[in-house]
């Protein structure tokens, strides 16, 4: 296992397994609880939706040592350790304290948030068409999901690597793996991004098309050319009475609406809205030449 030095918010530890197919987790006994709560209603819906952004997970498992019970779980890793992250953010739909600490900020890879996004790349991110409708899709569906089990407080992740910037590092000669070498492709189980919204992985294959990675192609405004790597993480928060004093506290103080937790319904919404109209957008398609010289008389041409 390779220990990952970002451990979130919650103090967890994290790890990835060698072949870069699993990230290990440790979780607190209570989002341990509600996991197997959730389990049944969780399973039937991955069942019926292969197409889902939500977390995959594969084992929940207690460990003892030294007199303390430790749990864990094992899940999708969403980001391969053989393609190289430019940006990295941490999304929720919320404004309120949503931008990376200076300590984040440090990090060889911080993870940003809502506020630094809108800063970033303040025009989104460009999808074809078909692409932007799949995914929108996708988060709608999970959304409901997830409202339906009275979740809230999750977060979009959204690596970028950008193709064009790899290109320039690979000329000068700045790979930026860190000398680890390339890991072999990720065994196709549902795991990356693109199968996530397009539902078609082909079991037991590898991804490694046209070096994608399963990323999902995308360009910012410049026009640069993009891979996206995406998932629904931190799904194990219920909206429970401790979440409902904490809104109503924060409510009082600061706008209730700008608040990153609240209640399922709206969340979901808010969630929804952020992610389709400020984080995706789609490519704006140019009206075709053939129609413009069918429209009004020919004019005739000089020498």
């Amino acid at each position: 296992l390779i220990e990952l030095s970002n451990s979130g918010a919650s103090g967890s530890l994290f790890y990835v397994s060698g072949d870069d197919e699993f990230i290990i987790k440790t979780v607190q006994h209570k989002e341990a609880e509600f996991l197997q709560k959730l389990l049944p209603g969780y399973y039937m819906n991955l069942n019926q939706n292969p197409r889902t952004l939500l977390p995959k997970f594969f084992g929940l498992y207690c460990v003892q040592a030294g007199g303390k019970n430790i749990r864990i779980v094992v899940m999708n890793n969403l980001l391969p350790r053989s393609v190289r992250m430019h940006l990295k953010y941490d999304l929720k739909g919320s404004t309120y304290k949503r931008r990376a600490s200076p300590r984040e900020r440090d990090k060889p890879l911080p993870t940003f948030k809502d506020l630094d996004f809108l800063q970033d790349v303040p025009d989104g991110l460009f999808l074809d068409a078909d692409m932007y409708s799949a995914l929108c899709k996708t988060l709608q569906r999970d959304c409901l999901v997830l409202q339906s089990f009275k979740i809230m407080d999750y977060s979009l992740l959204v690596a970028i690597h950008s193709l064009d910037q790899a290109q320039r590092e690979r000329a000068a000669g700045n790979s930026g793996r860190d000398g680890r070498g390339r890991p072999a492709a990720q065994r196709a189980l549902y795991s990356t991004a693109m199968e996530s919204i397009q539902g078609e992985a082909r079991r037991g294959g590898t991804i490694e098309t046209d070096d994608q990675m399963g990323g999902i192609p995308a360009r910012n405004s410049r026009g640069e050319r993009l891979l996206l790597y995406i998932g629904i993480i931190d799904i194990l928060q219920s909206y429970r009475f401790v979440k409902k004093l904490e809104h109503s506290w924060k409510a009082l103080v600061h706008d209730g609406d700008t608040v990153s937790v609240h209640r399922p319904s709206f969340y979901a919404e808010r969630f929804q809205r952020f992610m389709c109209h400020t984080v995706f957008r789609k490519i704006p398609l140019k009206p075709s030449p053939s129609k413009k010289s069918r429209s009004g008389p020919a004019v005739p041409r000089r020498s």
